[in-house]
């Protein structure tokens, strides 16, 4: 086979260097010539007459003429240039043409064939010359002359076109040979290739019978070992079961037991900023009052603030009781509403540090998901946001900068606040759960992890943090952190119409 593939490659490549050969050494040259031929028929001895005629002016005539010129000196060029170049043959090929066949000799008179090139250059000459001296007033003798020498050059020129066919024809008989002897030789070795695939099928049945016979005694033994085995087996597994059904009882009970300590640190957590904000808010009502400037504008500007945050933990009680629950409703709503919910939660504690909220909505986007759970999402942020600005910044610079913007079928939030960023060792650990660096009465660590996994799981989005340096206000440069969720504004299942 490989030997088939390799003389087929062979014989195509000694046919297209052959064929090139020929082609260009032989076929454009005899194009070349043929070129000027009629050149001179058409547009200089048809001109002549014409102006003899007076069917076109002298100035027409000339402009033809020198046009014409230009063509036969191109044409004549580039032939002397393709018969200049000499293709060199493969190997192979002059190999084949040497030893294998017998090739048909020729015999080129270059002698001929450089006189008749000379006789055509020295025409040419004669014919610029008078072509360039053109007199129109000179007409017949002028003609008769400059007729008789285009039809000398163009015998010459035919003698070339006929010499140059004389040697394509040659060449293409020895083109033939080398064809055919290639097909001889591929034939010949398909047939071998045949004849050894069928020597080598039988040595390989013979071989694979006395391997099946002998591995069917080996199969019958391992056979009986494998029986043996499985009854062991059977015997070892039930006691196993057994005692793995007493380990996954015990499991579960503390399973039961785990989940119901996480549920309770979770609504411990969603509880801890609105009960600061509502403690807040019944201290301002004694402040108010104390100084004397308790109005009831003041009073029912607060009853709304503190139903608000009610109605709010009241939530959390609910969302985190189905917090697990695969059957959750979905709901449409504006991602803009649903962060003025956050920032309005947590304005109290923000007010009470001074720290200031700068939204930027590029795009107010209606998406399908899970208002209430996105809106713990972005509290837990800006608590932690809160925490870093009121240990690190100076309090007339504190920034949380929220950035809302649409990217294809996903709509994007960044929360960047200028707390100085989360050391490098501490990033890859900060989504985990239980882990914080704040005191025990400050937090308990699972903000971010239930973030992660209200967003990737439940919303199919992603949240990702990173470290970068922005002029969140003036021209100064800050450490800042930046948290970036990605959230598809339409889910898949209400693509499915599901």
């Amino acid at each position: 086979m490989i030997c088939i593939v390799v003389l087929s490659q062979i014989s195509t490549f000694t046919i297209k260097e052959d064929f090139d050969i020929l082609f260009d050494n032989r076929t454009k040259t005899l194009i070349k010539l043929e070129n000027m031929k009629d050149t001179y028929k058409v547009n200089i001895q048809d001109t002549l007459k014409d102006l003899e005629e007076k069917d076109i002016s002298y100035i027409q005539a000339k402009e033809v003429l020198e046009l014409a010129q230009q063509l036969i000196e191109k044409n004549w060029l580039e032939y002397n240039e393709n018969i200049k170049h000499k293709a060199s043959l493969l190997f192979i090929n002059t190999f084949i043409k040497k030893f294998l066949i017998n090739e048909e000799k020729y015999h080129e008179n270059k002698v001929l064939k450089k006189n008749i090139i000379n006789n055509i250059n020295k025409k040419l000459l004669k014919i610029k010359k008078k072509l360039i001296n053109f007199d129109a007033k000179e007409k017949h003798a002028y003609y008769a002359e400059l007729n008789l020498s285009i039809n000398a050059i163009s015998i010459y020129i035919t003698s070339l076109i006929n010499y140059d066919l004389s040697l394509a024809i040659n060449e293409k008989r020895n083109t033939q040979k080398v064809f055919n002897t290639i097909m001889i030789f591929s034939f010949i070795s398909i047939f071998l290739v045949f004849l050894f695939s069928i020597i080598l099928t039988v040595l390989i049945i013979n071989n694979v019978k006395t391997l099946h016979n002998s591995l069917e005694q080996k199969v019958e033994e391992k056979t009986k070992e494998l029986k043996e085995l499985n009854n062991y087996l059977e015997t070892k597994v039930s006691k196993e079961v057994t005692q793995n059904r007493k380990k996954d009882i015990i499991m579960f009970q503390q399973a039961r037991l785990a989940s119901l300590g996480e549920m309770l640190n979770n609504i411990a957590h969603q509880w801890r900023q609105p009960l600061g904000s509502l403690t807040m808010i019944v201290q301002s009502f004694q402040t108010k009052m104390l100084v004397g400037k308790l109005t009831e504008k003041f009073v029912d500007e607060k009853v709304e603030d503190a139903l608000l945050l009610a109605q709010n933990m009241s939530n959390t009680l609910d969302d985190f009781k189905n917090f697990f629950s695969p059957d959750k409703a979905k709901s449409k709503f504006f991602i803009k509403n649903c962060i003025e919910h956050s920032m309005q939660l947590a304005k109290y504690l923000l007010e009470k540090e001074n720290i200031k909220i700068n939204l930027i909505i590029k795009q107010d986007i209606e998406i399908n998901s899970f208002y209430n759970e996105l809106s713990h999402v972005f509290l837990n942020i800006i608590s932690n946001s809160k925490d870093a600005l009121c240990s690190t910044v100076n309090k007339n610079d504190r920034i949380i900068k929220i950035i809302i913007h649409k990217y294809k079928e996903n709509i994007i939030i960044n929360m960047i606040d200028n707390g100085g960023g989360i050391p490098e060792d501490i990033v890859p650990k900060i989504f985990e759960p239980y882990y914080t660096t704040k005191y025990k009465s400050a937090g308990t660590g699972i903000g971010l992890y239930m973030s992660k996994q209200i967003v990737e799981k439940h919303m199919n989005g992603t949240i990702l943090y990173k470290t970068v340096t922005h002029k969140i206000k003036d021209k100064r440069n800050f450490n800042c952190s930046l948290f970036t969720i990605k959230i598809p504004i339409i889910n898949e299942e209400v693509k499915d119409g599901k």
